[in-house]
Parts: structure tokens; C-alpha cells; sequence
């Protein structure tokens, strides 16, 4: 039940618990095993590359998380001013990230967002809320954290009339989405044999 859980908004001193948190909720993530199939070079990349998340999301968004410890977090970025641009990341540590992930899964990872960015700004509004990272401890999952993490934001553009959007690159998350009132908008893979995803938008209810 969601109703025992309660979010909050991550404070700053917590984007190091939440980078670990999103690390093991995304270790077996397809883009991410896309990015860096070597399973040991991904688990010590990880958590840098969450904690640009995290950072991005706390800089230029809005992050939500458990109030008791960190047991999750969703990452969002505004409705009008949600582009994750070069300047963004470049502002929350992403410059390193040729060093840190390494040429070629660097490269993928650009490749990646490219194309998910035009699906993205083609699909929504400019007024629009952008769920770019939602990720939950793998023990507490299933347990009604991700839906109370999410449900702030949905309220907010709900009260506001303005759409949400998001990606996944895995099929059990899109029932939950569902369940949440997303749909479907492009079901493929990426271009050049990469990972299969799914875009989703919520409208407003």
C-alpha cells in the first residue's frame, strides 16, 4: 500500500544514498547494459553517472524520495524548461563523463539519448513534465514505493492540465505505468540492433 510511504523532496545531502539507491535499481536496466555491457566496469560506473542524475534533477527539477531513508527516487524536470542540454550536464558533472564511462559507452549513451530526445519533444507540449529517472531499491520493489514517488508530480499537473512523459527499456514497467494513467506512444527499438523501449505520456486527469 502507498499510503504508509511518504515522499519528500530529496535534500542535497542525500544525492550520494540516492546515486547507490538508482545504481542497484538500474544495474540490469537495458540501456544501461547497452551503455556498458561489462557487468563489473557498469557497477563502478553507475553511481557517478546517478549522482549526475540526481543532481540534475535536484538543479533543474524537482526529486522525491522516502522520508524514512532513501528507498527510491524520482527524478523530474519542469514543464517548459525540461531540455537536458550540454550546459545541464555539464553543470552537474556530466563534462567528466568521456573519462569516467569511457569512449565507446559514452559514445552509445549519445546515440541513445539523441534518438529518445526527438521521440521526446515530438510526443509532448513544451508544457510538459518529464519523468527522466525513476528508480527504485531492487528489495523494495513492488511495494507500492515507485507509485508514491511519482504521485506528487502527478497531482501538481493534474491541478495544472499539463501532460507527462517518459521512457522505459523494460516491459515490466510498462503495466505499472499504465496503472498510473500513462500510455503508450512508441513501442521500438533503437536504430542499429540497441535495446528495445517504450515512450509513455500521461495526460491530465
Amino acid at each position: 500500500m502507498t499510503t504508509s510511504i511518504e515522499p519528500v523532496r530529496m535534500l542535497p545531502s542525500q544525492i550520494d544514498e540516492s546515486a547507490a539507491v538508482l545504481a542497484r535499481a538500474f544495474y540490469d536496466d537495458p540501456l544501461m547494459v547497452y551503455v556498458e555491457p561489462d557487468d563489473a566496469r557498469r557497477a563502478t560506473m553507475l553511481p557517478w553517472f546517478m549522482s549526475c542524475g540526481a543532481r540534475l534533477g535536484d538543479n533543474f527539477g524537482e526529486v522525491y524520495t522516502t522520508s524514512a531513508a532513501v528507498q527510491g527516487n524520482a527524478c523530474w524536470l519542469l514543464p517548459g524548461d525540461n531540455d537536458i542540454s550540454d550546459e545541464r550536464l555539464a553543470a552537474v558533472g556530466f563534462a567528466e563523463a568521456g573519462e569516467r564511462m569511457g569512449e565507446e559507452a559514452f559514445g552509445r549513451f549519445g546515440q541513445a539519448l539523441a534518438h529518445l530526445d526527438v521521440l521526446h519533444h515530438a510526443a509532448v507540449p513544451p508544457q510538459h513534465w518529464y519523468l527522466f529517472l525513476l528508480g527504485v531499491d531492487p528489495p523494495r520493489q513492488g511495494q507500492g514505493v515507485g507509485g508514491a514517488l511519482i504521485a506528487p508530480v502527478l497531482a501538481k499537473a493534474d491541478a495544472a492540465g499539463q501532460p507527462c512523459y517518459l521512457e522505459t527499456m523494460k516491459t515490466r514497467n510498462v503495466p505499472f505505468y499504465r496503472k498510473h494513467g500513462f500510455e503508450v506512444i512508441v513501442e521500438d527499438d533503437l536504430p542499429g540492433g540497441g535495446f528495445h523501449f517504450w515512450t509513455m505520456r500521461r495526460d491530465p486527469r
